[in-house]
């Protein structure tokens, strides 16, 4: 059993920065690989950013290398997304997935746990 619970979501203008953070329950947290995913209105969710569960391994999609930067702190069961430079086609609700079989971080089917989201809004 685990939970997973994003904050941090807000209204910011366009190239300013935002950081989200995901918290989780499971007590095996350090064994998980971790995902942001995220879903714009009228569209499918998709990959953003995972770590590996030793945090040398992050991953991320093309349209938001070099802006963002996922991180985790596994003695406080954390993950973290640094969003800089922010673009008004970031904007959506932001997910926190937990998955313990990770062998590819961005296959949705292999999480396990999903927080409920944030919302992010980047105006131009």
């Amino acid at each position: 059993q685990g939970e997973v619970a994003e904050s941090g979501g807000g209204l910011v203008q366009a190239g300013n920065s935002l950081r989200l953070s995901c918290t989780a329950s499971m007590t095996t947290f350090r064994l998980y690989t971790m995902g942001w995913w995220r879903q714009a209105p009228g569209k499918e969710r998709e990959f953003v950013a995972g770590i590996s569960w030793s945090g040398d391994r992050p991953g991320y999609a093309d349209s938001v290398k070099g802006r963002f930067a996922i991180s985790r702190d596994n003695a406080k069961n954390m993950v973290y997304l640094q969003m800089n430079s922010l673009k008004p086609e970031d904007t959506a609700v932001y997910y926190c997935g937990a998955s313990l079989y990770g062998a590819d971080m961005t296959n949705q089917e292999l999480y396990e746990f999903w927080g409920q989201g944030t919302q992010v809004a980047v105006s131009s």
